[in-house]
C-alpha cells in the first residue's frame, strides 16, 4: 500500500512567520459552551492575580498551565492536567487561593473531569 496517505486530526500549514494565531475551526461541534467560556475567563483572571503572590516554582507551573487554559481547543488531557495543577497550587496557598481553587474545580466539573 505504498503511496497511500492517511491523516487523522487537524492538519496545519503555515506560510510566513507573523500574525499566526492558531487553528481556526469553522462550524461543527467545536464551539465552546458560553458558560464554560465564562468560567474559564473568570479562572484565568483569578490565576493571573494569584500569580503575583506565589513563589517562583509555583509561578513557573502556572505559566506552563496558562496557555493550555486559555486555548479554545486544548486537548482534554492537557486541560485537565493544567486545571489540576492550578487547583492544587491555589489550595496550597490557603485562603488567598481559595477563589481560584473553587473556579478551577467548577471548570473541572463542567468538563466532567471530577
Amino acid at each position: 500500500m505504498s503511496g497511500n496517505s492517511y491523516h487523522f486530526g487537524d492538519s496545519v500549514s503555515m506560510h510566513g512567520g507573523s500574525g499566526n494565531t492558531g487553528i481556526v475551526k469553522n462550524g461543527g461541534s467545536g464551539e465552546t459552551d458560553p458558560a464554560l467560556r465564562l468560567a474559564l475567563a473568570e479562572l484565568l483572571q483569578g490565576v493571573r492575580e494569584l500569580r503575583e503572590q506565589l513563589p517562583q516554582p509555583s509561578v513557573q507551573l502556572i505559566d506552563e498551565s496558562l496557555p493550555v487554559l486559555a486555548a479554545d481547543a486544548a486537548p482534554a488531557q492537557e486541560r485537565h492536567r493544567a486545571l489540576m495543577a492550578v487547583a492544587a497550587i491555589a489550595a496550597a496557598v490557603g485562603a488567598v487561593g481559595q477563589p481560584v481553587a473553587e473556579a478551577a474545580n467548577r471548570v473541572l466539573q463542567m468538563l466532567g473531569g471530577q
